[in-house]
């Protein structure tokens, strides 16, 4: 089983950058690809960016490629994005999410089976 708790979300200004990290339980994460995905208000969950199990490959949206960096640490069991040059727009709640499958180099994933509660990130203009 595998549990994951998103940090660092918060308020920033326009053009500014945040750094938010998904801390995963359970040995088996570092076997799986993980995502982020946001929310905002009224809108539907979105697909943001994607990092295989070993790190070696990552996919993103187009609203975010070139602004976004999607990183891990297996050591850490931890996740990370990196969003830099942020709009309002990418005012949302963001999620955390692994696709429990072992190995799997497909991007973005196809299914993911472990989701985070989600770190709010704000963007003021």
């Amino acid at each position: 089983q595998v549990q994951l708790a998103e940090s660092g979300g918060g308020l920033v200004r326009s053009g500014g950058s945040l750094r938010i990290s998904c801390a995963a339980s359970g040995r088996s994460f570092s076997m799986y690809a993980a995502s982020w995905f946001r929310q905002a208000p009224g809108k539907e969950r979105e697909f943001v960016a994607a990092v295989t199990w070993s790190g070696s490959g990552t996919y993103y949206a187009n609203s975010v490629k070139c602004r976004f960096t999607i990183s891990r640490d297996n050591a850490k069991n931890t996740v990370f994005l990196q969003m830099n040059s942020l709009k309002p727009e990418d005012t949302a709640v963001y999620y955390c999410a692994a696709d429990g499958l072992t190995q799997s180099e497909a991007l973005p994933p196809p299914v993911y089976t472990y989701w985070g509660q989600g770190t709010q990130v704000t963007v003021s203009s």
